[in-house]
Parts: C-alpha cells; structure tokens; sequence
C-alpha cells in the first residue's frame, strides 16, 4: 500500500453512546396501530417494537463489532473528507480489485456475506459511501453522487495504486459505478451492477412487454415513491427526528427492507433481526442518518450528475445482474440504449438487498463476469 495517509481503523463505539441508545429504545412513545394495519399504513407498529425491543435487551452490537473487525479496515481522506473502507487483499494469483458499492438504506455491512467467496478472485475494497457508517461526514454541500466517484476513484488510484478496477454496486453503488464508467473508461475495466437507473421514461419505442415494467414501476412510484421526494427535497425535516429517535430510524429503513426484498411479506425469511440491526447500527452509530439522506438531495441538485437525461452511452462493459423482485429495474430494451451490455443475468429469485438476499448468486455473477476481463 502506498504511503498517502491511509490510516489502519476499528470501530469502536463508545459505551456513552450504547448507553444513549438503550435508554433512548426504553422511553420510546409508541404510535397507536390501527386493528388489522399491519404494513397497510407503512411501518407496521407491532413488529418495529419487537425488533427494537430486541435491539434493547437482546442484540449484542460488541459481538457484531467483532465480526466487523475481522477485516482490514482503513481511514483515508479524498476528495475533502475521511473515507472509511475495508481492504481485503485477495488469496489467489493476481487477484483484480474489485470497488464494492452499497446505497440507501443498506450499507457496507450488505457485502459482508461475500467477503468470503470473492476475496479468492479479487482485492476487494468496500466503502462506506460518504456520510454513512463509520467515516467522516460532509460538513459542506454538493457530496452528491458525481463527487463520490470522484472520491473513489482517488481512492483506488492515487491512495490504493490500482491501475485498473472494476466494481459492483446496486442502488447507489449502481449509479456511481455507472458514473466511474463513464468518466474514467480506461481505468475502470468493467461495472457489474444489480441496479439499472434510467430516470429519463420512454414513452414508446420499447417492445410491448418491455412497456408494461415501465408502466408497473411508474405505478410503484406513485405509491411507494415517497421516501426519495423527502430525500431530494426536504431531507432534513426528516432526519432530525431519525437522530433523535432509534425507533424512528428503525421504521423508515426496516419498511424498506421489508418492501423492496424477496421476502414475500415476510421480513425474516431474508434477513435475520441481527443483520436489520447491525445495518441500522451504521446509522445509528456515527449519527449518520441525515448526511446519508443528503446524498438524494444533493445529486438530485447536480448537473453534473445530469440526472433528467442519462450519460452518453457508458462505453465500459457492463453486466447486469436482473433479479426479479427488484421493483426498480428498467428492462433490458431501454437498458441497452444507455449501457455497452456485455452480460445479463435473469436470477431466479432475490431484490433490492441480493449481497444480503442472494449472496451466492450475486458473487458467482460477479466472478464470472470478471474472469472474460481481466
């Protein structure tokens, strides 16, 4: 590793703010539910105070710390800010680094199941996207989408002395990775995404079936699009409540969860109590919630992001990894208007969180896209 002040790191929150959380989760006022509500209203009431009763007399964040802390982790500024990465080296012959990025409301945390499978092929370099988790937070406007990969590609060529990377990413980590792509075409071999964003809607010119997901995700936006209209306009009237409140934080991010996965209503058939917990602890932890809801409205703001007419053709190969209950993805027709498609990959299940949902699945897609680049 290059001498360029890459710092050795471990979390370690301090016991004030476990402390804090607990009582904070101890005099939490409990909406009323509504006989039969469930999920109907969003959040369902009844199951958000298990799970955060849950977080106050069961869940063992040291232990999860520990796990964190198995892997090599790192400080490092660029761009203006401190980035908090892990760095795995890989094991086999000339491993390829590999940038794996996360979005809202996941985290760092998503890859952890994969860490394992794909440290064989590759140097694998996971960051928390600035402001969320454990790095440092924004203290300054424009930290939108086009800056972070700006900041990571600092990371990976003058901090981490790569030449030449590839990288995966769904939701944000998506459209970073399609930004990387198209800004730096001659160090970024390759993007493997899990996530096609095309915000432009075509209106014809697709083929008929192609035309119904379109009218079926602008349906699911009219009723589940709510969320990224606080984000990109009013984040803040949002979050101070989010920092104050662990039960708050808990139903905004776990609805999501819930809603966006392959869990057929429910929750825990995909993920367990421990994983919501442990992804809402990077939050929590570092009081990050508002400067990560930020990262909507300041990429929403950017021109430079050029987010009401996608980038030129991103010329870099691209595979898609298309995993059915995902309620975002475009279809392939529009998809390959905008993306040099080398590889599409219609999974069998899995949706927005596959690094969590699907881990096995996502890391051979990944794997085997990789070995025709390298």
């Amino acid at each position: 590793m290059p001498e360029n002040s890459v710092r050795p790191f471990e979390i370690k929150v301090p016991d004030s703010v476990l402390t804090d959380l607990h009582e904070r989760l101890e005099r939490t006022r409990w909406a009323t539910s509504v006989a039969g509500g469930d999920w109907k209203y969003g959040a369902d009431i009844t199951y958000i105070r298990s799970l955060c009763d849950y977080w106050k007399d069961q869940y063992d964040w040291r232990a999860q710390e520990r796990l964190l802390n198995a892997y090599p982790q790192f400080l490092c500024e660029a761009g203006g800010v401190d980035l908090h990465f892990w760095h795995i080296r890989g094991k086999g012959a000339n491993p390829f680094p590999l940038l794996l990025m996360h979005g809202w409301p996941g985290s760092a945390y998503e890859f952890f199941e994969m860490i394992e499978p794909l440290s064989e092929t590759f140097d694998l370099v996971i960051p928390d996207l600035p402001g969320f988790g454990f790095g440092g937070i924004p203290k300054e406007a424009g930290w939108g989408a086009a800056r972070v990969a700006n900041a990571f590609h600092t990371l990976m060529t003058e901090k981490l002395g790569y030449e030449r990377y590839g990288t995966q990413g769904g939701d944000w980590g998506a459209m970073i990775s399609a930004r990387l792509g198209a800004c730096y075409p001659k160090q970024v071999a390759g993007i493997h995404i899990n996530f096609v964003f095309l915000p432009t809607i075509p209106v014809s010119g697709l083929p008929p079936e192609d035309m119904r997901r379109v009218q079926e995700q602008i349906e699911f936006d009219k009723h589940e699009g709510a969320y990224h209209l606080v984000h990109e306009t009013k984040p803040d009237s949002l979050t101070i409540g989010q920092s104050d409140s662990p039960a708050g934080l808990a139903a905004w991010i776990t609805e999501k969860f819930r809603t966006w996965s392959d869990c057929g209503g429910e929750i825990e058939r995909k993920f367990s109590k421990d994983a919501l917990l442990t992804n809402l602890m990077f939050y929590w932890a570092n009081n990050a919630s508002a400067s990560a809801a930020r990262l909507y409205f300041e990429s929403h703001a950017d021109p430079a992001l050029n987010f009401g007419a996608p980038d030129p053709k991103i010329t870099v190969p691209t595979a898609v990894a298309h995993f059915p209950f995902d309620p975002f993805n475009n279809p392939r027709s529009w998809a390959e208007k905008h993306f040099n498609i080398v590889r599409w990959t219609d999974m069998p299940s899995g949706g927005h969180f596959p690094a969590m949902e699907e881990p096995e699945l996502l890391a051979r897609d990944v794997r085997e896209f990789y070995e025709t680049l390298r």
